[in-house]
């Protein structure tokens, strides 16, 4: 399944868990997503992105708090079904608000618990999904300075006319308008 479409997946599914051993389950979801998607991004992706995918791979696979609840246990990853990552910006985009949305219901599970392991275990894997953003941003603005430098004239720098005078300049009105 293509990333972007499996990150969906992913959404859809923790938008409808009901109660903390889905909120847990979609939460470790999430993470092997991560981890599958810098692992591809690592070795197939844009070069300039390799070094922060190898370290969203890997805090995706050390993020092993909610691994030890039950209900995550039971589960087959769904990130092995990632056959394909079409568009990295779009992916990462998605995959960044997945992992922003798994932070903030392990947040809700974390306030509800009394039991002290499941509370612990929900700090460690949302410090790993915020670590996870956080690469995941990282690579987003690496992916737009990449951008920027390809919209540069080759020129070293200079200024490329467009149709409405010098792109990255502001062009003076003329006389009378604006």
């Amino acid at each position: 399944m293509e990333a972007e479409r499996l990150v969906g997946v992913s959404r859809r599914a923790l938008a409808q868990s009901r109660g903390t051993p889905d909120i847990i389950t979609e939460a470790w979801q999430a993470q092997a997503l991560a981890q599958a998607i810098g692992s591809r991004l690592a070795v197939e992706g844009p070069k300039e992105l390799r070094g922060e995918a190898r370290g969203l791979s890997e805090i995706g696979g050390r993020s092993g708090g909610p691994l030890d609840h039950p209900a995550a246990r039971a589960q087959v990853a769904r990130a092995v079904q990632l056959s394909e990552l079409v568009e990295p910006r779009a992916t990462l985009t998605s995959l960044g608000a997945l992992l922003g949305e798994v932070g903030m219901a392990l947040v809700g599970v974390a306030c509800e618990t009394d039991e002290q392991a499941l509370y612990w275990q929900c700090m460690e894997a949302i410090d790993a999904a915020d670590e996870s953003m956080d690469r995941v941003h990282g690579m987003l603005r690496c992916l737009d300075e990449q951008e920027r430098e390809r919209r540069r004239s080759p020129e070293g720098g200079r200024e490329r006319d467009g149709p409405f005078g010098a792109v990255g300049r502001p062009v003076a009105p003329a006389k009378g308008r604006w």
